[in-house]
């Protein structure tokens, strides 16, 4: 059976050896702790799960969906982003249903990628900012993120050739994995390059309700001109526990969320509506619920750094995210060192290569587990760096 060249495009899957020796592990009966997966470990609001049961129980939301969502539901993001953003959207036009900020995503890159054309993706990064290129039959063009500038690209490091090919720019913050905010003024840069080299910038915002510290994310769209060259990529996935839900929404520029629609037509069916009248709930009756959940993860996030900084390592508290990105010590590689804390301590932590290139001498660590057992995962850290 012969895959196609596209499929062969794609790296290997940095993570199997070590899902091998996590299955081997737990089949010796081995406690293994994962920090390695961003996925809430508590459950979605009760509004949202209501709200689904009765809407689940009309018989009108059996049947297909439109691809361009309810208007109760696109009506609800658009006066989600008034409110919170101060971003007016036109939800006839501005704002369409997406099932997950990865779907979004990946077929962003089928509807403005071509042979020959690529995309500027975030590096270290969200891997399907690079995965959907190279399965569009295009190319990626990494935009290294380092700690000297804050974990923002510099765009004028971006050679000319690969400015001219480049039809989308891939950015996200609060940003996954290094927990980064986006640094004043670097939108409006953002917004500068895209007008001068006619790219879409897609900004994925999978993480602007989740901050720390008083910190309040901004919107992309919020940046002046930000609208006239961009989409932004909003998801309820960490903000409201609703990871299993694929509830995003795609907004911003209308020209390209209407090719966003055109190929989704041709793709899929659209999101239920049931699910959709679900995140409609969490919009309106559970708004607080983001601003809860950042305080669980703020202590959690506290008490691992406080833990890393004990034992040397050179960690910076982020201001956003579920993660905590932090350099390995001295004498490993990323995937070594996630090996040594696997055979060590029976803990799960991802390495930073996996992200792309730049997150090599990197981890990150999740902090979407309960409290007691993120305790024991960061005490077996502390014997294992302290060893």
């Amino acid at each position: 059976m012969k895959t196609s060249e596209r499929l062969d495009r794609l790296p290997p899957y940095l993570f199997a050896e070590l899902e091998r020796k996590i299955s081997e592990k737990r089949a010796r009966g081995i406690d293994v702790i994962s920090l390695g997966i961003g996925d809430p470990d508590t459950p979605s609001p009760h509004e949202v799960v209501g709200a689904l049961a009765t809407a689940a129980s009309d018989p009108s939301t059996h049947q297909y969906p439109s691809n361009r969502g309810r208007p109760e539901f696109r009506d609800a993001v658009a006066h989600f982003y008034e409110r919170r953003f101060g971003v007016m959207l036109d939800p006839a036009a501005e704002v369409i249903p997406a099932l997950g900020a990865k779907e979004c995503i990946f077929n962003l890159n089928l509807a403005f990628l071509d042979p020959g054309s690529c995309a500027l993706a975030s590096d270290p990064g969200y891997p399907v900012y690079s995965g959907g290129p190279l399965l569009s039959g295009a190319e990626y063009v990494p935009m290294p993120l380092v700690p000297e500038r804050q974990f923002a690209p510099d765009l004028s490091a971006i050679s000319g050739d690969d400015a001219q090919r480049a039809r989308l720019l891939f950015v996200n913050y609060p940003n996954n994995p290094t927990g980064a905010v986006v640094p004043d003024g670097f939108f409006d840069e953002v917004v500068a390059f895209a007008r001068e080299h006619d790219v879409l910038v897609v900004h994925d915002a999978s993480y602007t309700e989740t901050t720390f510290d008083g910190y309040v994310a901004p919107s992309f769209l919020e940046t002046a001109g930000a609208k006239e060259v961009g989409v932004e990529v909003f998801s309820l996935s960490k903000g409201w526990n609703m990871t299993g839900w694929r509830t995003a929404a795609i907004v911003g520029n209308r020209e390209a969320v209407e090719a966003y629609w055109k190929l989704k037509t041709n793709i899929d069916s659209g999101m239920f509506e049931a699910a959709q009248l679900a995140a409609v709930a969490a919009f309106e009756q559970a708004a607080d619920f983001p601003r809860e959940m950042s305080q669980r993860y703020e202590r959690r996030r506290d008490q691992v750094v406080t833990a890393l900084q004990e034992i040397g390592v050179d960690v910076t508290p982020p201001r956003g995210t579920i993660y905590i990105w932090a350099p390995v010590p001295d004498g490993y590689t990323s995937a070594s060192y996630c090996e040594h804390v696997l055979e060590e301590a029976a803990v799960v932590v991802s390495p930073g290569s996996s992200y792309g290139p730049s997150g090599e001498g990197f981890f990150r660590i999740s902090l979407t587990l309960p409290d007691e057992r993120l305790a024991e995962a960061v005490e077996r850290l502390r014997s294992s760096l302290s060893a």
